[in-house]
């Protein structure tokens, strides 16, 4: 297995002035045949406006990397909170000491690979990035932080239905950007609360690309292999299969419909999934049901109906009966919930499999479970839990 080595990186930044058109990188594993590479889109699309940092900037900005400021931790990276010289509050994401140079390499070749040339008001832009003493990807800060926080934190006032509905639709948007508005098709592979940021409107911005996967056009998917991902997220053909495509985005998609309009996480207590929770709920139409009751009763029926159909469709373990991102759109904003064309053949329903969630905790954990974000999962805004 070779990766581009850190020396390689600094070579490659020291060539900033000149067009990215000229710059490939490519890291080729021998046994997934699994490609890498950094390259500038069409004339059409915007360039990259991110830059790169001295590490004695990133230093300053974060007090030395205080642990006051600390504001995330994962299995591969720390986030910090900085402030720049100018005033602008970032996030530094530092990848960490506890795997090997050729991961790390691999990650931070990865995420900004994919997120460094992506324009969209719901993804989170990549201010720049810092390769001395280490490896670094700055990012603006979120101080109201992650849906997770906000949605499941202690102590902290109720998210009300406009807000949750903006979330989801929003976060929808970035989603289908990724799969069919950027030059190349970008699968997430870990769309869930604590990786959808918000800005202090509450607009929602997708982050961590790190387990992101570039997809040709020529592709309808990809096999991959070690399964990486987050329990109760994780769509049964790409758990049981490998298989990855746009699907996979739209199945976790699902997952986070539900947790917003229940405000449930994605696991409770006792390793039951959302989706299994929900499934029967959706089947009988009782989506009253699905509500989280702190709302207290206050929420749009219709939008309700809309969300709630759109997640059935999202959640159904045969991926060739969900829809895309583009369709998940159409159902939500004004879509008919009742529509024929999503009704899927009597031997489908029958088929329909839902046990694999119990599945997920009897592998090894360390097979299945990815670092989670760690972007703001808490802020100044946020508890500590």
């Amino acid at each position: 297995m070779k990766y581009i080595r850190t020396n390689s990186l600094k070579r490659l930044f020291s060539l900033k002035r000149r067009s990215f058109e000229d710059i490939i990188i490519t890291s080729e594993d021998g046994n997934s045949n699994e490609t890498f590479k950094v390259v500038q889109e069409p004339a059409h699309s915007p360039r990259p406006s991110w830059r790169c940092f001295s590490y004695e900037e990133v230093f300053e900005a974060t007090s030395g990397f205080s642990p006051e400021n600390l504001v995330g931790k994962g299995g591969y990276a720390e986030v910090y909170k900085g402030v720049l010289s100018d005033g602008l509050e970032i996030a530094v994401k530092r990848l960490t000491k506890t795997c090997s140079d050729e991961r790390k390499e691999k990650e931070f070749l990865t995420e900004i690979g994919t997120i460094g040339h992506v324009s969209h008001p719901n993804v989170l832009p990549l201010l720049g990035c810092c390769i001395d003493n280490g490896l670094y990807l700055i990012f603006r800060f979120s101080s109201r932080g992650s849906v997770a926080s906000l949605l499941h934190g202690e102590n902290l006032p109720v998210l009300d239905w406009k807000i949750r509905y903006k979330i989801v639709i929003g976060t929808a948007k970035g989603i289908s950007y990724l799969h069919k508005g950027c030059q190349r098709r970008i699968i997430h592979r870990d769309i869930k609360s604590s990786n959808i940021l918000l800005t202090p409107d509450f607009e929602p911005l997708i982050s961590d690309f790190g387990l992101a996967k570039w997809l040709p056009s020529q592709w309808t998917h990809h096999s991959i292999g070690p399964i990486e991902g987050t329990f109760g997220h994780l769509a049964p053909e790409y758990y049981m299969h490998g298989i990855v495509d746009e699907k996979t985005d739209v199945f976790a998609f699902g997952v986070f419909l539900l947790e917003i309009i229940s405000g449930r996480k994605p696991v409770d207590g006792s390793h039951q999934s959302i989706h299994s929770w929900a499934k029967p709920i959706l089947n009988d139409g009782e989506i009253e049901k699905l509500v989280d009751p702190r709302l207290r009763g206050v929420y749009d029926v219709t939008q309700l109906k809309r969300l709630a159909f759109a997640a059935s469709l999202c959640i159904r373990a045969s991926s060739t009966w969900r829809p895309t991102m583009s369709e998940v759109l159409e159902v939500m904003l004004d879509g008919e919930t009742d529509n024929e064309r999503w009704k899927m053949p009597k031997e489908e329903e029958q088929e329909e499999f839902w046990g694999f969630e119990d599945l997920e905790y009897d592998c090894d954990s360390s097979f299945s479970i990815s670092p989670e974000d760690s972007i703001s999962i808490r802020s100044s805004l946020t508890a500590v839990h």
